[in-house]
């Protein structure tokens, strides 16, 4: 299976990259992931036709066949066991996986209506590059529980 990050956002800092490709490495072949970044609009204040750009950018990056699974605040939370099991599934139904992390101001209805799940990694407000992190450390963390790897411990 493929995942694939679709990220409103560019020039993560050098630690941003060294953590995700930490991780990465770690993931057996059957889990190959990569992070495709979406250039951001600038912007000095929120823009309905800002979002709706950035919107249409993601939606050309999105594999035709993918499951779409939109990363927002107001979306369901998985603890990692939930999330191990949503991995599982998705392994077992598609080929390809997208996960979409909007800009400044949040997704695109068009995006939003893509969407098949809606996931909130947390309640609290994440910047961009904690996000990227943290999700590759759950994938790895959630991969780690499916080959009962004793790296998660509940």
């Amino acid at each position: 299976m493929r995942l694939r990050l679709i990220a409103v956002g560019t020039r993560m800092p050098d630690w941003v990259q060294r953590g995700v490709a930490e991780y990465v490495e770690r993931l057996p072949r059957e889990f190959a992931f990569a992070i495709d970044e979406v250039k951001p609009v600038p912007r000095k204040s929120p823009s309905p036709a800002a979002i709706a750009e950035e919107g249409a950018r993601v939606l050309a990056r999105i594999p035709r066949d993918a499951h779409v699974v939109l990363l927002d605040e107001h979306g369901s939370g998985w603890t990692t066991v939930q999330f191990a099991a949503r991995l599982e599934d998705w392994q077992a139904t598609h080929a390809e996986v997208a996960l979409l992390v909007g800009g400044a101001d949040g997704h695109a209805d068009a995006v939003r209506a893509r969407a098949r799940e809606r996931w909130s990694l947390s309640p609290l407000t994440l910047p961009h590059a904690l996000v990227r992190v943290g999700l590759a450390e759950q994938l790895y963390r959630a991969v780690s529980l499916l080959r009962g790897h004793p790296y998660h411990r509940p």
